[in-house]
């Protein structure tokens, strides 16, 4: 095979001839975010037909160039569950700042610090009750999605200096469970697969007997703002799991709503099951027959060109308005200076509202005078420190073109246009 699908989701081909590895991120081609590889393997799972087609180049030995049939899990020779990075040992606390709502791998996030959401079980999380990895390691057998499962690596992001440690999983995907093996989509983000995951720890030690009785008041993350668009986002405060859990989380002496991306229900339920079967000899303790490393750092991949941000293409020296100021006014200005956004401001320095060329053309034979009555009040802005591909989107999302630089306090800095990134994208061309 040269290329796959699965339930048109497309899989990659290029180990074997006849192997086909499946994604849980890969989004189908023509349902969009609606289904993706975790669906895919969910339905294996749950024993219904996927639909597999394929295309190849042709050989002496595998003349076949196209194929579409029907398979199930019961069909397949080996089905194989293997998870590059699992576990989180804890992770962020997501909220966003902005004036509008936005779409995250955290899931939806409200405007104005409207809410917040986490992920992980905290005092339930095994990287939590190990975090010196004395019986979390290589071999280590696990509960994985509903079976038996085993730790083989390190998770990719693993981080333990920073308490954010993950692992590397493998099971027997024909053996598990979709109760705890489940395709989702995050909405306008993309599709996911929930993986139901539990480590029983020996106490071998006490250093081991102290570690597994952490609390959620003892575990803490950092609440960050989403709603900058940056790698290095902000961060509002430390919050612990027990606060978390409660519901709400106080952000600048407002109690905030709080959800879990995860399921403490099922964090427990998994608990109990492994109790079950250690109890009746299904399942048997294993020491690792590696640890995993205690001091690594997680080195973020270095950026081989730089991204640029808006500080770097914005025009800094910016034609203003003011909302009393007459329509005709605007009109002269825009005409002499050649551009079509006039940033409306307060004696402050605020932005309140933008006119453009359109606006007037709209107001000409009307009985409207002043910039108030014509500008938009409802101003989509950008700031400095934003990459200047996360005001691309915005712009195509709103169909304007431009946008004003704000800071923090909403005051004017400057004005980003779609000829700006015209430019730049002329630049990277050349």
């Amino acid at each position: 095979m040269q290329r796959v699908w699965l339930n048109d989701v497309e899989a990659y081909t290029g180990v074997a001839a006849v192997d086909a590895y499946i994604g849980a991120t890969q989004l189908s081609e023509t349902r969009g975010f609606e289904y993706g590889g975790g669906h895919v393997i969910e339905d294996l799972i749950r024993g219904k037909e996927v639909v597999v087609r394929a295309t190849a180049y042709g050989t002496d030995c595998y003349p076949r160039k196209e194929i579409e049939t029907v398979v199930t899990k019961d069909d397949i020779n080996q089905a194989v569950l293997c998870n590059p990075r699992n576990a989180y040992q804890r992770y962020v606390a997501a909220t966003n700042s902005r004036d509008e709502t936005i779409y995250t791998y955290m899931g939806t996030l409200l405007p104005n610090y409207g809410n917040v959401t986490y992920s992980g079980s905290g005092a339930l999380s095994p990287l939590n009750k190990d975090p010196n990895y004395e019986t979390i390691g290589i071999g280590t057998r696990i509960f994985l999605g509903g079976a038996q499962g085993y730790i083989f690596w390190e998770g990719t992001q693993h981080a333990p200096t920073k308490a954010m440690g993950t692992i590397m999983t493998v099971g027997n995907l024909k053996e598990m469970d979709a109760r705890y093996l489940r395709g989702a989509t995050i909405e306008k983000y993309g599709a996911t697969l929930y993986v139901g995951l539990g480590i029983p720890i020996p106490i071998i030690n006490e250093r081991v007997a102290k570690t597994t009785g952490i609390s959620d008041e003892e575990i803490k993350t950092n609440l960050t703002d989403y709603g900058v668009p940056r790698k290095d986002r902000p961060i509002l405060r430390e919050v612990t799991y027990a606060e978390l859990k409660s519901g709400n989380v106080e952000i600048d002496g407002v109690e905030t709503p709080v959800s879990s991306l995860s399921s403490l229900k099922r964090a427990r339920e998994i608990a109990d099951i492994l109790k079950k079967w250690i109890n009746e000899k299904q399942f048997f303790l294993s020491q690792p027959v590696d640890r995993l490393p205690t001091d690594q750092v997680f080195k973020p991949m270095k950026q081989i060109t730089a991204v640029p941000f808006v500080r770097d293409l914005m025009t800094r020296d910016v034609v203003t308005a003011k909302p009393s100021d007459p329509i005709a006014l605007a009109a002269k200005i825009l005409s002499e200076k050649n551009f079509d956004h006039l940033p409306i401001i307060d004696e402050k320095g605020k932005i309140v509202g933008i006119v453009t060329s359109w606006d007037i053309a709209v107001a000409v034979g009307t009985d409207k005078k002043k910039l108030s009555e014509i500008m938009t009040t409802d101003v989509i802005t950008a700031a400095e420190d934003e990459p200047i591909e996360a005001v691309a989107r915005r712009l195509d999302k709103y169909g304007i073109s431009g946008v004003p630089v704000v800071n923090a306090k909403g005051e004017l800095n400057g004005i980003l246009t779609s000829d700006d990134l015209s430019k730049l994208l002329g630049g990277r061309k050349r």
